[in-house]
């Protein structure tokens, strides 16, 4: 009977144990990839979070920096805002005028005690005073008072041609003209005429040069119109609305000054004597009662 045949529990071939041992090894080989993969790929995840959280901490920075500079400059403008309320309440409480008349009578009062003081010491007061004074300015001083005196004289009233004559000339005191200007707009005109033909320039044999007017059309005359095309700037019309509203506002406070002197302070509501008696009557009677109304009359006619 034959031997029974043995079953194969071993493989009879020398490589396929270094296979079996082998198996584990790619197993770890993979692995290890695997995990050298992942921490790149976790260092690439960390990156990217830190730079997009750096730029949100430069804004934040920046607008906080604006934040403090714009609370400083607020603070600025509230402390500025209130010094000038300041000073312009301190301004209003005073009065101008009380101001000057408290200065002229402070140098009166210190005039009188220089000149107390220098006659008590024998002195000449008018002598040491001049001291104080070149000739030029003590003659233009003399020039002053004297021009003042001509004024006060002519004060009165004379007739209306007078008062024209007076506001004229205290217009043109008033006026400060820009001679600069004047020479250039002139210069520029005098070129213009030479280069149209209109105007001739002659040389002298001292050198001097002279315009000479051919047809008649530069220089004006009593029937010349060219002023007509005058256009002046915005400053030369502010002047004169500035000088209108001047007078009128001169006007305004003599015709107070009359009506003040006369016992009526406010408008004219009477057509004679008694009935301004009349008026008068009943305004110390009903004056306290229709205060509102009539006020309110005066804020509808001024809108």
């Amino acid at each position: 009977m034959p031997p029974a045949k043995k079953r194969k529990t071993e493989s009879s071939d020398p490589s396929e144990p270094q296979a079996d041992d082998s198996q584990p090894a790619p197993t770890a080989e993979a692995s290890e990839p695997s995990s050298s993969s992942a921490t790149p790929a976790a260092a690439e995840s960390s990156e990217p979070s830190s730079s997009a959280a750096a730029p949100a901490t430069n804004k934040a920075a920046d607008r906080l920096a604006r934040l403090k500079a714009l609370k400083a400059r607020a603070k600025t403008s509230s402390d500025e805002n209130f010094k000038a309320a300041t000073r312009e309440a301190h301004r209003a409480s005073e009065d101008p005028a009380q101001l000057a008349a408290l200065q002229r009578k402070h140098a009166i009062a210190s005039h009188k005690l220089l000149k107390a003081d220098v006659e008590d010491a024998g002195g000449d007061f008018e002598r040491k005073r001049a001291w104080d004074w070149t000739i030029d300015e003590s003659e233009a001083w003399d020039r002053r008072m004297k021009k003042k005196a001509s004024r006060r004289d002519e004060n009165p009233f004379s007739g209306y041609q007078a008062e024209s004559g007076k506001v004229y000339k205290r217009q043109l005191r008033n006026m400060k003209p820009d001679m600069e200007r004047y020479e250039k707009e002139k210069a520029a005109a005098i070129e213009k005429a030479a280069a149209s033909g209109g105007l001739e320039i002659i040389e002298t044999e001292d050198g001097e040069l002279i315009a000479v007017d051919k047809d008649g059309s530069f220089y004006s005359t009593s029937d010349s119109t060219t002023f007509a095309e005058n256009r002046p700037d915005k400053a030369a019309i502010d002047r004169l609305v500035d000088d209108v509203r001047r007078a009128e506002d001169q006007r305004m406070k003599k015709r107070r000054e009359r009506m003040a002197k006369d016992g009526d302070e406010g408008d004219v509501t009477y057509i004679n004597e008694k009935n301004k008696q009349f008026n008068q009557k009943l305004a110390r009677f009903y004056n306290k009662y229709t205060s509102d109304l009539r006020d309110s009359f005066e804020r509808g006619t001024a809108i």
